[in-house]
């Protein structure tokens, strides 16, 4: 098993980092969307960047394997084996990269023993970087800065709970959701920057109501985790991620 230290986590921002740079290079021109089987959209960014954290990542542990959502294709019969890998998602957020919002992120996570226990979220266009690694602390790093996160202070009665959601997949069940808070605000955001404004205590709350994978969240669950929200899964509070099935149940996030 890999030692959590300090050195380890920048190592694995170093490479998000560079897989951002490589992402910028064709967010700044024009590109090409392609629709894979599910009908998601995949650009020369989502491989590009693939491509670099697979390398590295290699490069740094070669004993570790990779799960990404660009090479997902690992069969059971092979992953069941796996006491640790690294999860990936080169470039979380395609449809706000193709609508050039900047909202879309790079996930590393390592996974130890079916539990997320290190992430790395960088955001390119805002020069962005969540780190948090389990008995380290959570921090984020932005022009150059660094400086430890937490989680919000629960709201007094009467205050505004911020609750974070998606730009891209509003439904009715959300809506539902937040009916239970008269006094609410909704941050719309994409990707797993969701996870780090809980983490972060810009928002009490990311209710998640519709389909995810394990890459989506499982740095995101590591960085809210750390930084002292609550992640439950349709009421469990550790999901393994060491499982054959690779979508999600619904979640929350939670600094109430």
């Amino acid at each position: 098993m890999l030692a959590l230290t300090k050195e380890l986590v920048d190592q694995v921002k170093q490479i998000a980092e560079a897989a951002g740079q490589a992402i910028l290079q064709v967010y700044q021109r024009d590109f090409q969307v392609e629709q894979k089987d599910d009908d998601s959209p995949l650009t020369e960014a989502d491989l590009a960047a693939h491509q670099l954290i697979l390398a590295q990542l290699q490069a740094l542990t070669p004993q570790v394997p990779v799960l990404s959502e660009e090479a997902a294709d690992i069969p059971w019969s092979e992953r069941q084996h796996w006491q640790e890998y690294w999860l990936v998602d080169p470039l979380d957020g395609t449809k706000e990269f193709i609508k050039r919002n900047g909202e879309f992120t790079v996930n590393i996570a390592l996974v130890q023993q079916g539990e997320p226990v290190l992430g790395v979220i960088h955001a390119p266009v805002l020069d962005k970087t969540y780190t948090a690694a389990e008995g380290l602390g959570a921090s984020r790093s932005q022009h150059g800065l660094t400086e430890s996160i937490r989680t919000a202070v629960t709201p007094s009665a009467g205050e505004v709970v911020k609750v974070v959601g998606s730009r891209s997949h509003q439904s009715a069940e959300i809506d539902a959701y937040l009916s239970r808070f008269p006094l609410h605000e909704l941050i719309a955001v994409g990707s797993s920057l969701k996870f780090c404004l809980v983490a972060e205590g810009t928002a009490h709350l990311y209710p998640r109501l519709g389909p995810t994978m394990l890459w989506d969240t499982g740095a995101g669950h590591v960085i809210a985790k750390v930084a002292g929200a609550e992640v439950t899964y349709s009421g469990i509070e550790n999901p393994a991620y060491h499982r054959e099935n690779l979508k999600n149940p619904n979640f929350l996030v939670s600094a109430l």
